[in-house]
């Protein structure tokens, strides 16, 4: 398993139990960013360590192809001296180091690929934690909004509308009551307004003999008799 892939483990873990735990959202989007924040920093230190390493093998190649240099050298002098046998002794120690230096490079290839994927790894992670901290406060107010809708729905679910309505019904009955008397209160206030004005009454008593011709008229009746 490569480190992104744990470090992508610990966060799904520590979110998953944030979850769980049903904390504040607001609270668990913080603690997610501070989560990935330190598996960064891990993995930022732990590519430091196998960078350190690499460096390590490859001093370490360089001197093996130094030291396999050097018994070539000695056993071409070997030779030009017509020491044959010793020539054959520097050539089996060179043997000995190219041995060495064929696997400190293919250490320095593994380690190479190893060092290049941790750094693409956290590159990646690197821009994960700036997409969460970018998603921050979009997260929050989605939140923020979902709280809101979820109290005016606990409002509104607490309210008894058929209660409500019948307030308003009832208090509506009262005050058409309360218009009834008060039209009552002017008619009466006006009958008698009439009945104590002289020119009320004149225009009264003239219509009532209007009224009284009329019917003569229609029952030919003589009006001077």
């Amino acid at each position: 398993m490569s480190i992104f892939e744990r470090i992508s483990d610990l966060v799904k873990a520590n979110i998953n139990d944030l979850i769980d735990k049903a904390e504040n959202p607001e609270k668990m989007v913080k603690q997610i960013i501070i989560d990935m924040e330190d598996q960064l920093r891990k993995a930022t230190q732990s590519l430091g360590t196998a960078m350190g390493s690499l460096n390590q093998v490859k001093k370490q190649l360089e001197t093996a192809q130094e030291q396999s240099s050097t018994w070539q050298s000695k056993a071409k002098n070997c030779l030009e001296q017509g020491n044959e046998e010793l020539a054959k002794q520097a050539l089996d120690n060179k043997v000995k180091q190219d041995a060495i230096v064929t696997k400190y490079k293919e250490m320095t290839t593994t380690m190479e690929t190893q060092v290049n994927e941790i750094k693409s790894q956290i590159d990646t992670l690197k821009s994960k934690l700036e997409e969460a901290r970018s998603k921050q406060a979009m997260l929050v107010a989605r939140s923020q909004m979902a709280d809101a809708q979820t109290q005016m729905a606990k409002t509104l679910g607490n309210m008894d509308s058929k209660s409500a309505f019948a307030k308003m019904d009832k208090m509506e009955e009262k005050i058409a009551q309360k218009e009834a008397q008060a039209d009552a209160f002017s008619e009466v206030s006006g009958a008698q307004e009439a009945e104590n004005d002289p020119f009320a009454k004149m225009d009264h008593d003239n219509a009532v003999n209007q009224e009284l011709e009329k019917l003569k008229k229609e029952m030919n009746i003589d009006s001077n008799n």
